[in-house]
């Protein structure tokens, strides 16, 4: 008997007594037991609070995106494991692939996200700075800090490895310890998973805990610090969000629900067309890619009326070549549902579904088996349906499993109807060659659902498909898929800090954001910028250099070396017209020429490259005779961690003869970290 370890407060505890058996979802025999007897909770959630998160929060978004890095390099090394573990649940190598790459490919994301679009600092600065008075000298800046307590993630059984790492990640991220509850049936290959972890030895210690059975009095103990996370059906998601620790402490709580998803198929998309093909495609694959059991999957299929039959037709054609059986099997491209109980779950779910409608393909008692036996196994036959979508109960009941029911509709109107019928979805689609009818059903849907696929054929062949969550865009939906978000990228991270509006002066917020702030201090000295390595630089050093003015004959030039002769910097009578310039004027990229000549030091030297500008804008027209001076600021410095050198971005502010700002823009450059 394997019983499964819980990983709580610094170590692995083992519950006494034999535990609940759990059982493989093809052959049913029992994998292991499992029980969380004997966990303290509030030690663990203290344990996670008191040395997981002041662990984490000493890292920079840099440092803790490396070791998502590292972490995501080392998981791939034990796929194979873990491949096999997989297949215990009732999935094909495809399903665990899509799982467990698909968790590993999450770490990567967030450790790319988190090194590209994070400072490497301990501090998120939120927005621009906010002026709230006339002189300058009163500012406010929005910043995020991580919450100090715990992330509690708990996961459903249709993904135990893509679904604690997709919480975990951008968590880690942010800088905020997770305890990981997967749901008891598929708990042994997210045991195997933690265990993998813990072992490397790559993360802070309490970074992550490990829940192996009930959650016992765990939210009993939950603070206004923590956060909680949720994936599994409707009714439970209600229950944990009205549990009175969390209506108290208004604790954050994420929830991904039961979703009706559905999609649509365009009237263009006839019999013939590639689309038609596409949505054909997509649906079988949908109904079968981990025997239907994905939130994400397609319920409802929406598609013209006169073509209902020649759908159902073509979809029947591909699922009777779809073999179920043991996912060890050669040749077997679904396996089973997760347990036996989950089977007659998906059997009650579809009498009620037949009272609207009925079967087009496949038998939900009986199904012919590769390698295994229907009574121990828990296979059962893809489902096709038929149904009447003015009924309730397509648009009220889900079948998780290889379950899709098509329905008819007349007209553009009635199907965005019909669609916010499932009264909120994680994911949608529609299947055309037309970007009008697209535009249409997109605005329709758009406020019923989280996240929506345009597919056709330009961009089939590099479409993820329908049922793909996606590390970079949200995860959740409105209404019944429970009204939360995951991932979407930093606006995950975010989710787990807390959003504080900082005010004071320039110099205050300069020294809270570790960034120079316009009106604060500037350190002008003997010593250009530009010959200070990053070791040397210091936010807030300065140049100022100029004046240089302009004249007739520079723009003339500019206008004949580039070709951008536009009227305004060559046509006389023309330019003076214009109600914006009275007259001649300097191109804005011969301002930003100039500035740049003025306060450059040409000499080699830990200036490696400037590789951008950001913000550009152009406030005032240069004219002919105008006195440029620029004043270049070290505004933000950003060491690169696997790098010799850093990132530094200065405030760029070109004025002229009256002072008055004629451009503003970031300059961004690569600094060595050392004096070459």
């Amino acid at each position: 008997m394997v019983l499964l370890r819980s990983y709580v407060s610094g170590g692995w505890h083992t519950a006494p007594g034999e535990g609940a058996p759990l059982h493989d979802a093809a052959t049913g025999e029992e994998v292991a037991r499992i029980s969380s007897e004997g966990i303290d909770f509030a030690a663990a959630l203290d344990y996670g609070r008191t040395v997981g998160g002041p662990a984490l929060r000493k890292l920079t978004f840099h440092q803790r995106a490396a070791l998502l890095k590292a972490l995501a390099s080392h998981m791939r090394e034990h796929r194979e494991e873990l491949y096999a573990l997989s297949a215990r649940t009732g999935s094909t190598l495809g399903d665990s692939k899509f799982d467990i790459d698909g968790g590993i490919g999450v770490l990567f994301s967030y450790g790319s996200k988190g090194k590209r679009e994070l400072p490497n600092d301990t501090v998120y600065v939120d927005g621009a700075v906010e002026p709230l008075s006339r002189g300058g000298t009163f500012v406010a800046q929005h910043i995020a800090t991580p919450l100090q307590g715990v992330a509690v993630q708990i996961n459903a059984f249709n993904f135990p490895v893509w679904g604690p790492l997709e919480k975990f990640a951008p968590a880690f991220l942010a800088g905020v310890p997770s305890l990981i509850k997967p749901a008891s049936q598929t708990a042994y290959l997210t045991a195997r998973l933690v265990e993998l972890i813990v072992e490397s030895g790559i993360l802070p210690d309490a970074a992550v805990q490990f829940v192996a059975g009930s959650v016992g009095d765990l939210l009993d103990h939950v603070t206004a610090q923590d956060l909680v996370s949720f994936t599994g059906s409707a009714s439970t998601a209600q229950k944990l969000r009205a549990h009175p620790a969390i209506v108290r402490n208004s604790v954050r709580f994420n929830a991904e629900a039961d979703s009706l998803n559905c999609s649509i198929l365009a009237p263009d998309a006839r019999p013939s067309t590639p689309e038609f093909d596409l949505f054909v495609k997509q649906l079988t694959t949908e109904m079968t890619v981990k025997a239907g059991q994905k939130c994400t999957a397609i319920r409802r299929a929406f598609v013209p009326a006169e073509m209902l039959d020649d759908v159902a037709e073509a979809v029947s054609a591909r699922l009777a070549k779809v073999t179920v059986g043991n996912p060890n099997a050669e040749g077997v491209r679904m396996g089973a549902l997760a347990s036996l109980e989950q089977r007659e779950e998906v059997r009650r779910s579809l009498k009620a579904l037949l009272d609207a409608g009925s079967i087009v393909f496949g038998d939900p008692e009986h199904v012919d088996v590769v390698d295994g036996d229907e009574a121990t196994g828990a296979f059962i036959s893809p489902i096709l349906l038929k149904a009447d979508p003015e009924r309730a109960e397509p648009h009220e009941v889900e079948a998780f499993g290889p379950v899709s029911t098509l329905m008819p509709y007349t007209s553009v109107k009635q199907v965005i109807e019909f669609a916010a019928r499932g009264g909120g979805s994680l994911a949608g689609s529609v299947v055309t060659g037309d970007p009008v009818f697209a535009r249409e059903i997109v605005l329709g849907v758009a406020p019923y659902h989280g996240r929506l696929l345009v597919l056709d054929s330009e961009d089939a062949k590099e479409s993820t498909g329908h049922g793909s969550p996606m590390p970079q865009l949200v995860h959740g939906g409105p209404g019944r898929a429970g009204g939360g978000e995951e991932m979407g990228g930093i606006r995950g991270v975010l989710h787990h800090m807390q959003r504080t509006a900082v005010q004071g002066s320039p110099t205050v917020l300069g020294a809270v954001t570790g960034r120079w702030v316009e009106g604060g201090p500037r350190t002008e000295d003997d010593v250009h910028p530009f010959r200070k390595s990053l070791a040397e630089l210091k936010v807030g050093d300065s140049v100022v250099a100029g004046p240089r003015t302009v004249t007739r004959a520079d723009i003339d030039h500019f206008a004949d070396f580039t070709g951008d002769t536009f009227y305004a910097h060559t046509d006389e009578v023309a330019a003076a017209a214009n109600p914006l310039f009275g007259g001649i004027v300097a191109h804005g990229y011969l301002v930003v020429s100039f500035a740049a000549g003025l306060f450059v030091s040409p000499e080699p030297g830990p200036v490696l490259a400037n590789y951008g500008l950001e913000n550009l804008r152009f406030l005032t027209p240069v004219k002919v005779d105008d006195a440029l001076t620029v004043t270049l600021t070290a505004k933000q410095i950003t060491p690169r961690i696997d790098q010799e050198y850093g990132e530094v971005r200065w405030d760029a502010d070109v004025t002229n003869q009256d002072g008055d700002s004629v451009a503003k823009y970031d300059v961004l450059t690569l600094v060595s970290k050392e004096q070459p």
